[in-house]
C-alpha cells in the first residue's frame, strides 16, 4: 500500500510545480508559499478531523513535538526556496535539483539513522544525481 501513496505523492507534487508555475506568475513567491501553506493547513486539520486522530495531540511527547516543529520550519523554508526557483526558473528545470532531496536525504539517513547501505541506493543515487545534472543543463 505505501507504493501506491508514493506514486500518488510523485503526481501530486508533479501537478503542484507546474500549477504553482502557473499560479505564481505576477504573485511575489512568499505570498505564494503562505498562500499555498494555509491551503496545507486546512486540509491537513481537515483530515485530522475527518479520522478523528485528534485525540492524539494530547499523547505525542517533547521529543516529538521538537523534531516535527524542526521537520516544519524545514519544510517552510524549502517551500520559500522552491517557490522562488520556480519564480526565476523554468519548472522543467527547477523540479529535477528539487529532487536532489533525494540523494541528500540518503546520506543524512546514513549519517544520522544510521540506515543500511547498499550497492543498489548508492547507484540509484549516482543515477538520480546524473540525471538531475543532464536535466537542469
Amino acid at each position: 500500500m505505501w507504493l501506491l501513496f508514493a506514486i500518488l505523492s510523485a503526481v501530486f507534487a508533479a501537478l503542484t510545480s507546474i500549477l504553482a508555475k502557473v499560479g505564481i506568475d505576477s504573485v511575489n513567491s512568499n505570498l505564494a508559499t503562505a498562500i499555498r501553506t494555509v491551503v496545507v493547513v486546512l486540509m491537513a486539520w481537515g483530515m485530522v478531523f475527518l479520522t478523528h486522530a485528534q485525540s492524539g495531540l494530547a499523547e505525542i511527547g517533547k521529543k516529538s513535538w521538537l523534531f516535527l516543529i524542526l521537520s516544519g520550519l524545514a519544510t517552510g523554508a524549502s517551500w520559500l526556496c522552491y517557490y522562488k526557483a520556480l519564480q526565476m526558473g523554468e519548472v522543467s528545470k527547477v523540479a529535477p535539483v528539487d529532487k536532489l532531496s533525494i540523494v541528500i536525504t540518503w546520506v543524512l539517513a546514513l549519517i544520522f539513522l544510521q540506515e543500511q547501505f547498499t550497492a543498489k541506493s548508492f547507484i540509484g543515487c549516482v543515477l538520480i544525481g546524473i540525471g538531475t545534472f543532464v536535466m537542469a543543463l
